[in-house]
């Protein structure tokens, strides 16, 4: 599949078959996230990998729009390390763009995902930052669920004319 297939195919998944991610396709996934642009190219990403079934049913407790954790097999927790910040506040940036690159990728691996935002939700944070033990200047910016997709959803194109500006508004 090559790059555009992937990022017009990328779905939301949310329900999910019991097999399980491989170690192999965590880091493919995980270097696909840190080949991401960053602001000064800080890299402020960190990633914390979950597949023990009472940390993905924790996380799913924890977060009300994440309930599709129940039946993935896995799931990466995003994070921005604040400690790393000498571009102050683009951190969510970064972090976005790296959540964005494993998503594309884990579709063109052929497995499901759903980016469950946690940033900027202060509750949402301390809840996954209780389940997971991160330290203080760790920031968790979202959780991706991942699995082999239990449902089907054929590409949607987004495109709008009527958001297009050119040269001035």
């Amino acid at each position: 599949m090559d790059a555009l297939d992937a990022i017009l195919k990328r779905r939301s998944i949310r329900r999910y078959q019991g097999i399980a991610v491989t170690d192999e396709q965590l880091k493919v996934l995980l270097e696909a996230a840190m080949a991401a642009p960053s602001a000064g190219n800080q890299q402020p990403w960190r990633f914390v990998v979950v597949t023990a079934r009472e940390t993905l049913d924790a996380l799913a407790a924890a977060h009300p729009y994440a309930k599709m954790l129940h039946q993935a097999p896995a799931a990466v927790v995003v994070c921005g390390d604040t400690a790393v910040d000498k571009h102050p506040r683009f951190w969510p940036q970064d972090c976005a763009a790296a959540t964005q690159n494993l998503l594309v990728a884990a579709t063109a691996l052929g497995l499901g995902s759903c980016w469950v935002g946690v940033h900027p939700h202060a509750e949402r944070e301390a809840a996954v930052r209780k389940v997971l033990d991160l330290p203080a200047a760790i920031t968790p910016l979202a959780l991706v669920a991942l699995g082999y997709a239990a449902e089907e959803k054929g590409p949607v194109l987004r495109y709008n004319d009527d958001y297009i500006h050119r040269e001035k508004w």
